[in-house]
């Protein structure tokens, strides 16, 4: 369904012992508003809810809701650090503006 790299379970796992409360939590990915004029990816420690996905990789427990299952399917999660900032990059295969405006959706 959805792969992290080694980088990104890395900062999940660095994240899970610095945020108050995120320790023994899984990671929640989610999509976050439409994807006009890009889209947005939500990221969030959190329990587990029914009717979640739920795909552990890396010693890391990932859920995706029923509504952004679709959209994450077969998509790709890194870390990245750069000049402009550093974060979290999802690049899904799913994800097309539903605008038209043909920008690349890719990034948090």
């Amino acid at each position: 369904m959805i792969s992290l790299s080694e980088r990104a379970v890395e900062k999940v796992k660095y994240y899970a012992g610095q945020i108050p409360g995120a320790a023994g939590k899984p990671l929640r990915i989610f999509m976050q508003g439409g994807c006009c004029p890009s889209c947005q990816y939500g990221f969030t420690f959190d329990d587990h809810q029914d009717g979640d996905t739920v795909i552990e990789q890396g010693g890391i427990t990932v859920l995706i809701d029923p509504m952004s299952a679709p959209y994450l399917a077969d998509a790709t999660v890194d870390f990245v650090e750069g000049r402009e900032g550093a974060g979290f990059v999802v690049e899904s295969p799913n994800v097309v503006p539903s605008c038209g405006c043909d920008l690349s959706p890719s990034q948090e």
